[in-house]
């Protein structure tokens, strides 16, 4: 007698590692778009638009520090500068209000120094007496403060002085980097006999005869 066994049939089980598991689980991670950057407001004014004068002469805006309008020509055909730069409303401000033309209307702020003359002694090439900082002689309204080049700014810069103390110098300014202030406050000192306008820069001050 036979005895039939039935087949047994194996299953397998396929055992999927945990860490697959998790992968097939897991979501895609969706990537965050940078935001455009938000632009700058846009400031009102334009090269040109006046604001603020001194002793009746207008100072204007300029807008970035390179920006240039086109140059300023007197009547006379004396050369007053780029509009609007520094030079070209210190130059039209002495013209104006102190009725002086400077020998050599031309070069950038920080040539209206010259290192080389001594101080107190006339810049023939601006036809105005010259001051080093650390002078002897303190800083009086309409002087000409130039200042030297930096790393930022490689003409240098020029100003007019608008008021005086012990303590401080106010000077008007045109083409201050896009600000629509025309004026600012430097420190002034006495050391011994000397005055000094503090700041690296301040090469010294110019004045009519």
């Amino acid at each position: 007698m036979k005895i039939l066994l039935a087949p047994i049939f194996m299953m397998t089980m396929t055992c999927v590692p945990k860490e697959s598991m998790l992968v097939l689980e897991s979501k895609p991670k969706t990537l965050e778009r940078p935001q455009p950057a938000k632009p700058l407001p846009e400031s009102p004014l334009s090269p040109g638009d006046k604001i603020d004068e001194f002793n009746g002469v207008n100072i204007f805006y300029n807008g970035g520090m390179n920006n240039v309008s086109g140059r300023n020509l007197a009547k006379d055909g004396y050369n007053l500068g780029l509009k609007y730069q520094c030079v070209e409303f210190v130059k039209r401000y002495y013209y104006y209000a102190l009725d002086h033309k400077m020998p050599n209307s031309w070069g950038h702020a920080k040539d209206f120094f010259n290192p080389v003359i001594k101080d107190g002694k006339i810049n023939a090439e601006r036809g105005l007496i010259q001051f080093k900082n650390g002078s002897v002689f303190k800083p009086r309204v309409n002087d000409i403060l130039v200042f030297d080049k930096t790393s930022w700014n490689p003409f240098g810069h020029v100003a007019i002085v608008s008021r005086t103390s012990d303590h401080s110098i106010e000077i008007v300014q045109q083409n201050v980097g896009g600000k629509a202030d025309a004026r600012e406050t430097l420190d002034l000192s006495r050391i011994g006999e000397k005055w000094k306008v503090k700041g690296d820069s301040v090469r010294g001050w110019l004045r009519k005869k």
